[in-house]
C-alpha cells in the first residue's frame, strides 16, 4: 500500500468520503452547507497564528492528491500558492518592460496577461488526460506553473542585439550615452519565436524518460540553474536594488538617466545612493524578519510581504509614482494590447536552449512535487506523469505566446508551500488559479506592481533569483563528485562564471567579417547570444561533455587500487 493511500483526513472514514454513495449534487450540497464541509478537521491556527523562532507546534493532518478537502482550507492553501508564485509572475514583464522602454499602459497588460496565462495554463498542468498508448496531457499533481526566469535571461541578451544592430532605436549623446527607445516589436518577436520552438519541447515529451535523465543529469540542471539565479542578479536584481537598470546604474553626467528612475521622477536619486539600498534592504530584512516570526501562511508568502512593507514606506516618502495605478483600467483580459507577432532567427537556437531548459526543471520538480505529495517517484505512473508534464509545458508555451506572454514552466515554490501546509489536494490548486485569474482582470492591481520603486524590487527579487541559485545548488548536491563529474562541471562553470565576470566578451567576436549577408549575420547573432548567455553556454558545455566522456562505474583511490591489485596477484599465485 503506497504512503498516499493511507493519508486519510478525518479519525475515522465517513460514509460520504465514497463517491459513489450519493450523487454529485448531494456531495456539493453537503460541503456548502455543512461545518465540516466548510473548515473540516485542519488546525487552522497553526496556519495563521505567528509562531517564535523556538517553538514546537504539531503538525495538522495531511491532505493527499485525492483526499476531500474543506473549502476554507482549499480557499487559504489556493491563495498561498497564489501570493508565492505573483513575484515570478510579475518579475519578467517588469524587466523585460522596462528593457524595452514601454509605455505604463502596455507594461500593466504585461503584468495581467502574465496572471491570467499562468492561471489558465496551471488548469491544464494539473489535469491528467490520457491521449493514447500510455501517454498523458498534464502531470495530475498540484503543479502550478509561471513565467520562465530561463526567458528573462534569454531575452535581455536578445534585446541587447536588437538595440546594437538598430532592429530597435536608440540614441547616443555627446557624452556617449546610450538611450534606448521604445521597441514593443522586440517583444513580438520573442513571443513568436518562442511560439515555434515551443514544439521542441513537446516531441522532448515523447521521448523515453530514462534517455532524458541520461541526456539532463543533476549535473547538467543543477548547473543550469545556478547559472539562471546568478544571471538574474547581476543584470536585475542587484542594478535595481541600486535605482534602477534602464541605464541610470552607468550614472552618466547629463540625459534623462542622470539620476534614477529618470530626472522627472520624485525623489530622483544618483544610482546607488543610500536611500535607494536603505529601501531594498528594508524590503529584504522583512523577509527575514517574517520567516523568524511569521505564521506558516505569511511565511509561504514572505515576498509579498517585503513588497509590501518597502512599497508602504516608499509610499510615505513619496517615492511612488501614482500615473501607473491611474492609467491603468479597472477591469483588463488577454488581448486588450497586441504584439506583432514575428519570428527573429538568430533568437531560435537561444530560446530552443530555454525550452531544453526548462524541460530539465520541469523533470525535477514533478520528481519534487510527487515526492511531498507522498507519491511514488520510480515506475511507469511516475514516469507518464513526467512525460504529461513536458507535453502541458509545450503547449503552455505555445498558448502562453497566443496569449502575448513568454514561455511558462512548472515552479517550484508550490513543493515548499505543499510541505508547509501539508496540503497537496488539487481542489487547492484549483483555487490558486482562480486568484492568479482574478488578480491579473483586476488592471489596477497590475497598475499597483508597476509602481513599485525599483529599489523595492531589487531587494524583493535579489533574494528571489538567489533562491533559484539554491535551488541548482540542491541538484548539485545530488551529483556523486568523481573525476569525471568534477572535470565536466570545472569545464561548464568556467563558461558560465566567466560570462556572468566579464558579460560583453564575446560581442566583438565577429567583427573581423566583413559585409556578411543577412543569414550569415544572423547566424552570427545568434551564436553571440548563446555565448553571451550565462546558463545557455554552460549547459551546453556540461550536456556534451557528459555524453562524450567515458562514465566509469566509480573511482577508488589508490589505497584501494593498491588492495585490489595486491588481491588479484594473490590469486594468480
Amino acid at each position: 500500500m503506497s504512503r498516499a493511500s493511507v493519508s486519510s483526513v478525518t479519525k475515522e472514514p465517513s460514509p460520504a468520503a465514497n463517491p459513489n454513495s450519493r450523487s454529485v449534487f448531494g456531495d456539493v450540497r453537503r460541503k456548502v452547507t455543512t461545518k465540516h464541509g466548510w473548515l473540516g478537521d485542519y488546525d487552522y491556527g497553526w496556519l495563521c497564528l505567528p509562531s517564535l523562532p523556538t517553538s514546537r507546534r504539531k503538525q495538522p493532518l495531511f491532505y493527499g492528491l485525492d483526499d476531500e478537502l474543506p473549502l476554507v482550507l482549499a480557499m487559504a492553501s489556493g491563495l498561498q500558492h497564489a501570493l508565492a508564485l505573483l513575484p515570478g509572475n510579475i518579475t519578467p514583464p517588469i524587466v523585460i518592460a522596462s528593457s524595452l522602454v514601454l509605455d505604463p499602459a502596455t507594461s500593466s497588460y504585461m503584468i495581467s496577461a502574465s496572471l491570467i496565462a499562468c492561471g489558465i495554463l496551471t488548469l491544464i498542468q494539473m489535469s491528467r488526460v490520457k491521449l493514447w498508448k500510455g501517454y498523458y496531457l498534464g502531470t495530475g499533481l498540484l503543479s502550478v506553473v509561471g513565467t520562465s526566469f530561463a526567458t528573462l535571461s534569454v531575452a535581455n541578451a536578445i534585446f541587447d542585439t536588437m538595440y546594437s544592430n538598430g532592429t530597435c532605436p536608440s540614441t547616443v549623446g555627446a557624452n556617449g550615452t546610450t538611450t534606448r527607445g521604445p521597441c514593443p516589436d522586440a517583444y513580438g518577436m520573442v513571443v513568436g519565436t518562442s511560439l515555434i520552438c515551443s514544439f521542441f519541447e513537446m516531441g522532448l515529451s515523447f521521448v523515453l524518460v530514462r534517455v532524458l535523465r541520461r541526456i539532463f543529469p543533476p549535473m547538467v540542471t543543477g548547473t543550469v540553474i545556478v547559472m539562471i539565479g546568478a544571471d538574474l542578479i547581476g543584470a536585475s536584481g542587484m542594478l535595481n536594488w541600486g535605482g534602477g537598470s534602464n541605464g541610470c546604474q552607468a550614472r552618466p553626467t547629463s540625459g534623462i538617466f542622470e539620476l534614477c528612475p529618470t530626472i522627472h521622477s520624485t525623489h530622483a536619486l544618483p544610482w546607488g545612493s543610500p536611500q535607494f539600498i536603505g529601501l531594498g534592504f528594508l524590503s529584504f530584512v522583512s523577509i527575514i524578519f517574517t520567516e523568524l516570526f511569521g505564521s506558516p501562511f505569511l511565511k509561504n508568502a514572505s515576498i509579498i510581504v517585503g513588497l509590501a512593507v518597502g512599497c508602504i514606506v516608499a509610499g510615505a516618502a513619496g517615492y511612488m509614482d501614482g500615473s501607473s495605478i491611474k492609467s491603468a483600467p479597472t477591469i483588463t483580459f488577454l488581448w486588450v494590447h497586441r504584439f506583432k507577432i514575428n519570428v527573429y532567427p538568430p533568437a531560435i537556437l537561444p530560446m530552443l536552449a530555454v525550452y531544453m531548459s526548462a524541460a530539465t526543471e520541469a523533470i525535477g520538480d514533478i520528481a519534487a512535487s510527487a515526492e511531498v505529495s507522498r507519491l511514488r517517484v520510480e515506475g511507469e505512473e511516475f514516469d507518464s506523469r513526467i512525460q504529461g508534464g513536458l507535453l502541458s509545458d509545450g503547449i503552455g508555451g505555445f498558448l502562453s505566446a497566443l496569449f502575448t506572454v513568454v514561455p511558462v514552466t512548472i515552479y517550484a515554490q508550490s513543493n515548499g508551500i505543499i510541505s508547509a501546509t501539508r496540503c497537496a489536494n488539487r481542489a487547492a490548486g484549483r483555487w490558486c488559479c482562480v486568484f492568479l485569474i482574478l488578480f491579473g482582470i483586476l488592471g489596477k492591481l497590475s497598475g499597483v506592481f508597476l509602481a513599485i520603486p525599483s529599489p523595492v524590487i531589487g531587494g524583493v527579487t535579489t533574494f528571489l533569483f538567489a533562491s533559484v541559485i539554491v535551488s541548482g545548488l540542491r541538484v548539485l548536491s545530488l551529483v556523486n563528485y568523481t573525476r569525471r563529474n568534477r572535470f565536466i562541471l570545472t569545464a561548464a562553470m568556467s563558461f558560465g562564471v566567466g560570462d556572468l565576470l566579464v558579460p560583453n566578451i564575446f560581442n566583438y567576436l565577429f567583427e573581423g567579417v566583413k559585409n556578411p549577408n543577412n543569414g550569415l549575420q544572423g547566424l552570427f547573432d545568434s551564436i553571440t547570444i548563446l555565448l553571451s548567455s550565462s546558463f545557455l553556454i554552460s549547459g551546453l558545455v556540461a550536456i556534451v561533455l557528459n555524453l562524450l566522456l567515458p562514465d566509469y562505474e566509480s573511482e577508488k583511490d589508490e589505497g584501494e587500487k593498491s588492495a585490489e591489485v595486491e588481491r588479484d596477484l594473490e590469486i594468480q599465485m
